[in-house]
Formats: C-alpha cells, structure tokens, sequence
C-alpha cells in the first residue's frame, strides 16, 4: 500500500503491542559506489572499467509506476540524496518506529541476484553485500536482521559463504532468488540446501533473479502479465523441492517463499497430490504426498497479500495454508508496501494475529 495514496476511511486495526516481525525489507546502497569500501581493488578497478555481467537482456528493469522511479514509494526518497531504502534514519521514521517492527529481515536486490556471468565477480559482489548490510545496517540498528546473500550457481563458494556466517547470529536466512539457471532440486544445489540446513538458515527464496523470459512461452506483452509472472517461478522450485526428495533428505530445511503470493500453494497442493497418486512410481522415493511436504517445509510472506471481494475470506484460505506458515511482509520501500495497519481487512483473531505477525517468523528465524 502507497502512503501517498488516500487511506479508505475504516478503523484502524492496531499491531500487537508486543511487536511485529517484518520478514521482507529491502536496503539500498546509496549509489553506486555503496559496495566498494567492501571489495578489493581488483574489484573496484574491474566494475569502473567493465561493470556487472549477468544475464539480462532487452531490459533495463520495471518503469511502473511512472510516478514511483524505482517501484518505490515516493515519500521514500531521502531528502540528503540516494534512492529509496538506503537512509536507515528515514527508514526507522517510516516504519520501523511507527509500526513496532522489532526485527526485519534485509532482503537484499543489489548486485547480481543469484550471480552473473562471471562467478567471480558474483562471488565478490555477494561477500561485500553480506559485509555492507552488517556495518551499514545491523550494527546501527539491532532490530534488522541480514540475509546470507550466495551465487547458486557456484556450490562451493556458497557453502564457503553461509559456514563463514554461520555463527553470526546477525544472519537468519540463505537468500537465493526463484530464478535460478535450473531448478534447486538438481543435484548441482544439494550442497547449498545441505549448509543451510545444518546451520539451521531457512531458504529465503525471493522474487526475481536469472534474467531471461517470465514465462515457459517466452515474453509477456504487459507489466500486470509479467508481475504476475514473477510467482510462477516459485511454484517450479516447490515442485522441484519435493519431488527431486530434497524434503526427505533435508527434513530440518525450511524455505521460505517471499512476495509471491501464497494461496495458490492450495491448489498446487491439492494437484500433485492427484498426480502423485497417479503416478507415483515416477518418485518412489517419496515417503508422503507432496501436500505433506509442501505443508511442513515452506513459509509464506504475506505481501503482495491476496484480496478476495468478501474480505473474510481471507480467513478461510489462511485455514487451508495454516496459520503458522505465514508471515507479515511489508516490502517497504516499494510502492505496494503493505502497512501492517491497513493490509488485511479481514477480522482476524488475535491468536492467528500473533502468529502472522511475529511468532511463526521468530520460530522460522531463530529470533529470540
């Protein structure tokens, strides 16, 4: 929700005066240089004369709203200069402080998310977004919390990566975006999922990364297409998860799916039961249906939260997900930020509150 935009007149639902927990917010460097007091020379001297590699093409990023430069809430804008998200002062006055948040989870989208061409520079731009986050933003501010950013496609650095901040209590998750060159059930990730894990680092799977097309048939034609497009991606990886029998080989993985909506995983549940008891000798390996994986291993943020015409609603589709699979997400500073306040209209008890906002993300986290 845009702060800009005229509020609807209703009450205002307040936030537990314990707090909240706000499993998607994302830091910004201040420009373009924000990285280089954390890389070496070689590095700095290769970005001046080469810049970043990845795989993109024909794009330049998403121009909606014209309004909001940078899918960012206009009041967002520092005033000292800088883009969205990249003035921690103006982010505690905005949110933090007026919302309760007592811890967020940095979910950054800087660098080249999941890696580029050259592994690399992808390396050393990763090290020095993990390093950047900690002095930039945690340290001021105790209550944001980082993510272990890695390169999917090279497994030993990334293992190197997470057993590097594995102690940091700093860090609470593994980030890696849904578009990965190929799905993370292929044996080629195992390694990663297997660090995580045995660190006790959920998988926190965001939005976005390889370049490329959004969809299996090529291009879309229109924005509202291709932002709808972004989830299928998770969707894939779900599948991927569980039938390649990464779920019984990791059962302490948690994975947690991030502004990609959640109630489709109702239906995605419900199907590849049907086909799993169809076909089930294709993965005799798996113990379960794929519901009962599906149900025990992934999380879900809330934003962009659904909102069906009878807003109760909500409450039945929030039953068949499960409570304790999901978690508040404002994605502040984007513009669809979803204020805390305002985000869900339905009447939601204060049990199931407690845990949408704070309790299910302090188990999934480890924060006490």
């Amino acid at each position: 929700m845009n702060d800009t935009i005229a509020r609807p007149k209703q009450s205002v639902r307040t936030t537990s005066s314990a707090g909240i927990a706000d499993c998607d917010i994302h830091p910004a460097l201040k420009d373009r240089f924000g990285l280089y007091p954390y890389m070496s020379k070689r590095w700095r001297d290769h970005l001046d004369q080469y810049g970043e590699l990845g795989f993109e093409s024909f794009t330049s990023g998403y121009n909606y709203d014209g309004s909001n430069p940078g899918s960012c809430r206009r009041d967002a804008w520092p005033s000292g200069g800088g883009p969205p998200g990249s003035d921690l002062a103006l982010m505690r006055k905005q949110h933090l402080d007026p919302n309760n948040v007592v811890f967020g989870v940095l979910q950054p989208m800087i660098g080249l998310p999941n890696g580029g061409r050259n592994l690399d520079l992808s390396n050393a731009l990763s090290t020095a977004i993990n390093d950047w986050q900690i002095t930039e933003f945690v340290e001021p501010e105790d209550r944001l919390k980082a993510s272990v950013v890695v390169v999917p496609d090279d497994a030993v650095s990334s293992v190197a990566e997470i057993e590097k901040r594995a102690l940091d209590a700093r860090f609470v998750q593994v980030e890696i975006f849904a578009g990965t060159t190929e799905l993370l059930g292929h044996r080629r990730y195992r390694p990663i999922l297997e660090a995580a894990a045995h660190h006790g680092f959920p998988i926190g799977m965001h939005i976005g990364g390889r370049g490329g097309a959004r969809t299996a048939s090529g291009w879309p034609s229109y924005y509202c297409e291709d932002h709808l497009d972004l989830t299928f991606a998770a969707q894939s990886q779900i599948m991927s998860l569980i039938l390649d029998g990464v779920c019984d080989q990791l059962p302490s993985l948690k994975v947690v799916i991030v502004e990609c909506l959640c109630t489709w995983s109702i239906g995605l549940g419900h199907r590849l039961d049907m086909l799993w008891r169809r076909m089930g000798s294709e993965v005799p390996s798996l113990k379960h249906p794929p519901s009962h994986y599906l149900r025990k291993h992934f999380y879900f943020s809330t934003q962009p939260v659904e909102e069906p015409d009878n807003p109760e609603d909500l409450n039945y589709l929030f039953d068949q997900i499960g409570w304790d699979r999901l978690m508040y997400a404002s994605d502040y500073p984007h513009w669809d930020f979803d204020d805390p306040r305002y985000a869900f209209k339905a009447r939601i008890s204060e049990e199931h509150r407690t845990l949408l906002f704070r309790e299910t993300a302090r188990n999934v986290y480890r924060v006490v």
